[in-house]
């Protein structure tokens, strides 16, 4: 028996039955147990509310719809498709009607269980659903420690001076000495095994960096010294884990041309160099904007860090049940996440799962942990933004929301999501938990004039619509683990 599709009511629902008892005890992993006792007389009115209903829409030769009396009901359909429907609707209104006396928000449907179910004697089930846990806060205000800004010295100047070099160096050819790492080369090769090329072992052209081993290992060793024009044979053994199983552990013959060899030339860091970059008077013009701008880097940084370490500090002093529903979730939006983030290196989910040799279980195994520290965090932020009153506007959510039309303008469902109440309580909780961080970390700063400010690298006001996570949170239409249940996002069903 499988009562199903109610939704949490919003006010009380007419009493239909008018003694029953329910009690509520906690159950494991943020849940309750709601257990009922209702008197016989109410399943013998719904077992003849139950006959009524399939009597008219069931044909029954020889009486009207509705009309039909219960034992000829019975001989068409069975005694047990009448008790399933009566139970149905019993256990659905008792169960609605304990939500509303007992102010229960649930996050699932109910699993039920029923004890007794005969006519003539009391009618006994439980409902055991989960809810959004109870969260009790530890200290979060009283960390010892500080934001910690890394120093800019000479040094780091010079470094980043020297990725600016080489990021405008130029590709000189080679053909003095030979080749070595580092350089820019050109190969041509062809593989055989037993005297028989195989499939993908030879190419005309393959540029390639010597040093980062692209290739098999030790391949590229055989290619150290060659000058351009120059050829070498060699065999070699390809890995035990290699992606193709027919050549994985087997030995293979490479016939080698090395066609180019470029060397990388970098400038001169000296004032010409600083012109030629941009609108630097000098180097030391432009040693002093990279000193500037690292600094501002590091402030940023520093706060970052700082805002973690107080999130990680209100963390570990809460204390809170995970519920599964919410972790669940939380596993789907990671997965999300990181399907998105395979498209964007233009690899499809089937074919990294072939190459790991993993399935969908596996990932989710290995998300789980984070997914619990995730809901663990949104919890306990969202209870510090309760005990503390920090509120988000009306016209904040809006704005964001206005902002998800013109950003995911070619994406209906992602924009129906940020519209709906669900997506403006994942907004309104992201922006909540932004500004709680925030006035922890402003409320440390003003204790402690003597502490320089520690500002952010920009100042655009936090999103709650931008980053991936939300478009994950999107893309599966959850719940935010911190937000107010909204009326389209109740879960509150029997089952």
């Amino acid at each position: 028996m499988s009562p199903a599709g109610l939704g949490r009511p919003q006010r009380p629902s007419p009493v239909y039955f008018p003694a029953m008892s329910n009690t509520v005890t906690p159950a494991p992993r943020s849940s309750l147990k709601l257990r009922f006792e209702l008197p016989s007389e109410q399943l013998t009115t719904a077992i003849d509310e139950a006959v009524r209903h399939i009597s008219k829409r069931t044909r029954i030769a020889g009486f009207r719809p509705g009309k039909a009396p219960r034992p000829i009901v019975e001989r068409a359909v069975g005694r047990p498709a009448i008790l399933d429907e009566a139970m149905d609707h019993l256990v659905q209104r008792a169960y609605r009607d304990a939500l509303v006396e007992h102010d229960i928000t649930p996050l699932t449907n109910a699993d039920v269980e029923v004890e007794q179910a005969e006519e003539g004697k009391p009618v006994i089930f439980s409902a055991t659903v989960q809810v959004r846990p109870e969260v009790t806060l530890g200290d979060y205000r009283g960390f010892n420690f500080k934001p910690e800004i890394d120093a800019i010295d000479a040094p780091k100047v010079d470094k980043v001076l020297e990725e600016l070099a080489d990021q405008h160096a130029t590709l000189s050819p080679v053909e003095e000495r030979g080749a070595k790492a580092g350089d820019y080369a050109v190969i041509g090769y062809t593989g055989t095994r037993d005297g028989v090329a195989f499939d993908g072992g030879s190419t005309e052209r393959m540029p390639l960096i010597l040093g980062q081993e692209r290739l098999i290992p030790g391949f590229e060793d055989h290619v150290m010294g060659l000058r351009p024009g120059e050829s070498t044979e060699f065999d070699i053994t390809f890995p035990a884990d290699y992606g193709e199983a027919e050549l994985a552990g087997q030995v293979a013959h490479f016939a080698v041309e090395l066609k180019e060899l470029r060397e990388k030339v970098l400038p001169p860091i000296d004032d010409d160099f600083a012109r030629s970059i941009g609108a630097f008077d000098d180097l030391a013009n432009l040693r002093a904007e990279v000193k500037a701008r690292l600094e501002r880097n590091a402030l940023d940084k520093a706060r970052h860090e700082f805002s973690d370490r107080i999130i990680e500090y209100a963390v570990a002093n809460a204390e809170l049940e995970l519920p599964d529903v919410l972790v669940d979730q939380e596993v789907e939006v990671m997965h999300d996440e990181f399907r998105g983030s395979l498209a964007r290196q233009g690899i499809a989910e089937e074919a990294y799962l072939k190459v790991v040799e993993k399935t969908e279980a596996d990932l989710h195994a290995e998300f789980r942990p984070n997914a619990e520290k995730r809901v663990r965090v949104l919890l306990v932020l969202s209870k510090i933004a309760e005990t503390d009153g920090v509120e988000i506007s009306d016209a904040d959510v809006e704005a964001e929301v206005a902002r998800a039309r013109e950003r995911y303008a070619d994406d209906r469902k992602t924009v129906s999501y940020f519209e709906s109440a669900r997506g403006r309580g994942f907004i309104r909780s992201t922006l909540r938990r932004t500004r709680v961080v925030e006035q922890l970390v402003e409320g440390w700063l003003a204790a402690h004039p003597e502490h320089p400010p520690i500002p952010h690298l920009e100042d655009d006001a936090p999103s709650g619509i931008s980053s991936n996570l939300a478009a994950s949170n999107a893309a599966i239409d959850a719940t935010d683990p911190g937000a107010a249940v909204e009326p389209d996002a109740s879960a509150a069903a029997a089952r």
